[in-house]
């Protein structure tokens, strides 16, 4: 858009030998923000969770959704080749997520055994058993306990099996045009549906607390800059149409930090629950 703007006016004023080398720059400047732009939101999420070694704030199913979008995306890559950026993004955008699970799930564990001993430090015979937390993990098939694993492998087992069985439908698919335009739109629909589990998890916790405003601003901001880029571009119109939902929810985020900062409410009880425990 401002290169449209500038361009010409250039071009007008004999400074022709600029524009090609301009043109160039902002084409770099833009594939690179595509790229590595994604990713930026997660850093002082991240950080947060390094410093304070409490995930609670954060919904790890923002990784989740982020993984299957991504992940649908370089299979619908497959099927229509669109541009490159939007790839490396994807790939970048995986390896984040799975470093962020890594983080919160040894947070999470640490934590866990801490309060599991804190609870029998009291006991009054010194012959207790100190009791440990059930091992859960992916291959328990626990619909109760699916996505809070006790281990890192867990996840990255899970979503291998899932890179598996939908690469391999995808193999089989590739020659219809209805299988690859879905495929197309689940994940891009999937990626819009990033910023739900933190809203939910806001919901629940009737507070912000925990989660980085920070990383909520910069998907804002990231998002809306993405839906331009893909409307400027001509992606596929399933990345306009959900880059346009993806800002609305980050909207609604930023909406409950304004409200539960200016009217605090009371916590929600909770019983302790594994699947209690959310972004990123």
């Amino acid at each position: 858009m401002l290169r449209d703007f500038i361009l010409p006016i250039m071009e007008a004023d004999g400074w022709e030998w600029l524009v090609a080398p301009i043109q160039q720059l902002i084409s770099w400047g833009a594939s690179a923000a595509m790229v590595f732009g994604g990713v930026v939101p997660y850093i002082p999420q991240y950080r947060d969770i390094k410093r304070t070694q409490n995930a609670e704030g954060f919904s790890t199913y923002v990784c989740l959704v982020l993984l299957v979008a991504n992940i649908l995306r370089i299979l619908f890559w497959f099927g229509r080749h669109f541009e490159s950026p939007l790839l490396l993004q994807s790939i970048i955008m995986i390896i984040t997520m799975l470093l962020m699970l890594k983080l919160c799930t040894e947070v999470r564990v640490t934590n866990e055994l801490n309060i599991k001993r804190r609870s029998f430090s009291a006991a009054d015979s010194k012959d207790e058993e100190i009791k440990t937390p059930p091992k859960r993990s992916f291959l328990d098939f626990d619909l109760n306990y699916f996505w809070h694993w006790n281990k890192f492998t867990d996840y990255v087992q899970c979503v291998l099996a899932f890179t598996g069985v939908t690469g391999y439908i995808t193999y089989l698919s590739l020659d219809s045009t209805i299988f690859v335009e879905t495929l197309g739109f689940l994940a891009v629909f999937t990626e819009a549906m990033l910023g739900i589990p933190q809203l939910y998890r806001n919901y629940q916790n009737r507070s912000t607390e925990g989660m980085s405003v920070k990383m909520v601003l910069m998907w804002t901001s990231g998002d809306t800059f993405k839906t331009i880029y893909f409307l400027v571009n001509q992606a596929p119109f399933q990345f306009s149409i959900c880059g346009l939902l993806q800002v609305f929810v980050d909207m609604a985020i930023l909406l409950q930090v304004y409200f539960y900062s200016c009217y605090p409410q009371k916590p929600a009880s909770h019983t302790t629950h594994p699947a209690s425990t959310k972004a990123l």
